[in-house]
């Protein structure tokens, strides 16, 4: 009797959860699913009955509809069947509605029991439940945050945006001039100006930050507020041919690195919704107050937390702090980089709510020097609103738990860095044997702060 009683229990507790289910059918019936790992999903399951497809267990026993049907419809009414033959029929799904008795002996034989059968008043209680539950979920679903077209298709701008600036594959950086850690020997290899660099030297850089990036830019912005930063390749060469290459020897490779970053985010920038409707001297100050919390951002992707290395490809390309230091910057920075870096990590965001903090970070209204910060603001709100609608609805718990409010302090973090960052290249910047290192680019947006 207690091995009927935890059966029923079973029974009751299964069908109450049931998804999806019929509701007549799981009212009328107590069909049981499978006992765990008892039957192959596979292989076909046959009635015990009359050898027909079951569709699950019925009474305490695996059975076909047909079968199921016929066994409540009997206990139901009591009915008392006489076999006209020896009481021996063979029951299959031809002949199954021939001999009501055999059939019927056939059911109990395999274990289908009455006392699995509801009463028409469980049947009516059970639909109740069955139509709560239901309406429940139905409400629960109605409920859900969702993501709008229109969220979805920023989302899908931003995604594309990001792909189109960002090669994982880090195949550009051998166009950099080559890193040097600290080895003198490797003197003459450096003196090769990276292709990148070629090109900033041998154009107006105003041109990264004018009409040909942002298409929006009047024409007398150009010359006017970027002609005493452009360098000339004369300048470019020599400084190449005149570093001391025992000190900050990785500084000439990790500024093409930083010039190549600049450009790339530009051009994440310039693809962002709502971006290029910005006044053009708006567009330059949200972008040079920025960039390098964006970059510092980007460089999460390549960031691995197994030895705190930034890696992009091949060992040449493979980053350490100390790689850093050779370049200029100190602990001061390097410190609190590299707390930020694994922070960010262990958020573990997706792509989508990565690229949104990227736009977030720049579309910030308090920069200095914005002028239409209602604007930028209405813009930043905009994709706020996105990533908040986007973690409840795609990213699950526990990582979606205060994911949100996480992801804002890092963009405070990163104000704190960009203000250490400002400080060190100031001191970097302030030494001409050093500032010839740096590309046009890199002292176009780090040289001429905003104030």
């Amino acid at each position: 009797m207690s091995q009927l009683q935890s059966s029923w229990e079973m029974h009751q507790q299964s069908v109450a959860y049931l998804p999806n289910a019929d509701m007549e059918t799981v009212a009328a019936s107590t069909s049981l699913p499978d006992p765990a790992g008892e039957f192959d999903k596979n292989v076909p399951r046959i009635c015990g009955v009359c050898g027909d497809r079951a569709t699950g267990f019925h009474f305490n026993a695996m059975t076909c509809e047909g079968c199921k049907g016929f066994f409540r419809r009997s206990m139901k009414r009591k009915a008392m069947f006489t076999c006209p033959f020896n009481s021996d029929c063979k029951i299959t799904k031809d002949n199954r509605r021939h001999c009501q008795a055999c059939r019927l002996k056939r059911c109990v034989d395999i274990g289908m029991m009455k006392e699995f059968i509801l009463t028409d008043e469980e049947v009516q209680r059970k639909r109740e439940m069955i139509l709560k539950r239901k309406e429940e979920e139905a409400l629960k679903e109605s409920l859900k945050p969702k993501l709008s077209e229109e969220q979805q298709k920023v989302i899908d701008i931003l995604l594309e945006a990001h792909r189109k600036t960002y090669d994982p594959t880090y195949a550009d950086f051998t166009k950099f001039r080559p890193p040097v850690r600290s080895n003198p020997s490797n003197r003459g290899a450096a003196r090769s100006s990276s292709i990148l660099a070629q090109d900033l030297s041998s154009e107006d850089s105003t041109d990264l930050f004018g009409s040909d990036a942002f298409s929006t830019f009047p024409e007398s912005v150009e010359p006017q507020m970027f002609s005493n930063l452009v360098l000339s390749e004369e300048n470019d060469e020599s400084s190449s041919m005149n570093i001391d290459f025992s000190h900050l020897s990785m500084l000439p490779h990790l500024a093409d690195l930083v010039s190549y970053s600049i450009q790339k985010v530009i051009g994440f920038a310039k693809m962002i919704p709502g971006f290029r409707n910005l006044a053009a001297e708006d567009q330059i100050a949200l972008l040079k107050s920025s960039v390098i919390e964006v970059i510092m951002l980007r460089s999460n992707q390549s960031f691995t937390l197994e030895d705190m290395t930034w890696t992009c490809g091949s060992n040449d390309f493979k980053y350490r702090i100390s790689d850093v230091t050779q370049a200029g910057h100190s602990m001061d920075l390097l410190e609190p980089l590299v707390k930020f870096q694994v922070g960010l990590k262990k958020l573990n965001l997706h792509e989508e709510e990565h690229v949104l903090l990227m736009a977030i970070c720049i579309l910030s209204p308090d920069r200095p020097g914005v002028q239409d910060t209602s604007l930028v603001e209405s813009l930043q709100d905009r994709l706020s609103e996105i990533l908040q609608t986007y973690i409840r609805c795609r990213h699950p718990p526990p990582g979606s738990r205060l994911l949100y409010a996480k992801m804002i302090q890092k963009l405070a973090d990163l104000r704190s860095l960009n203000e250490e960052h400002s400080k060190q290249y100031r001191c970097l910047s302030f030494q001409p044997e050093h500032s010839m290192q740096l590309t046009p680019l890199v002292l176009e947006v780090f040289g001429n702060e905003i104030s």
